[in-house]
């Protein structure tokens, strides 16, 4: 779908905002915000957009390998990112520079939203890690999500976030393949 044409209408129920799809081979910046702030912005191909589930490809941001303790991070790392704009999460597939994939990362985060050419997912502490042969499936971060207050300030985010970590736990278990789709 171009960038100029919205997608179908939306069905029953659903409100009646139209929401433009990006088009496939766009630059875009992914804007990482946590607690009101930037954490990390970088460049991404859009690779599929229906209006709803947005999907990016960029290689790892940093100039140095970072050891999460169950993975490496490493320059050369290619990331497909799937947003959507109506679901508490993204879906991050992680491919080394060789093409073997090394898993899934997931962030809990707002419904992501496109402003302009840029893609804003606010992080909510939340993840989950699933291992290329499934055999790993870590939620993380728990404990700095319960210091972060979320449960107090906003409890409607808390309890999205929560079901978001317990469902893409569930989606783990099977894998991400059909999720993933377009």
């Amino acid at each position: 779908m171009s960038a100029g044409r919205a997608p179908p209408g939306p069905g029953p129920g659903t409100s009646s905002l139209r929401i433009m799809a990006l088009t496939p081979g766009r630059e875009v910046m992914v804007r990482l915000v946590k607690y009101g702030r930037e954490k990390l912005s970088y460049a991404a191909t859009v690779v599929g957009d229906d209006g709803t589930h947005l999907a990016v490809r960029a290689e790892f941001a940093g100039d140095d390998p970072k050891d999460l303790g169950y993975v490496w991070f490493e320059p050369g790392d290619v990331f497909t990112e799937h947003y959507w704009r109506d679901r508490w999460y993204s879906v991050k597939e992680v491919v080394a520079a060789d093409g073997v994939r090394k898993g899934w990362y997931c962030d809990v985060c707002r419904p992501a939203v496109v402003d302009g050419d840029s893609v804003v997912a606010e992080d909510l502490d939340l993840d989950l890690w699933r291992s290329a042969d499934g055999t790993k499936i870590l939620r993380l971060d728990e404990d700095e999500y319960a210091a972060s207050g979320l449960t107090e300030r906003d409890p409607d985010a808390a309890a999205q976030a929560e079901l978001a970590l317990d469902t893409l736990e569930k989606l783990a278990q099977d894998g991400f393949d059909d999720l993933l789709a377009f």
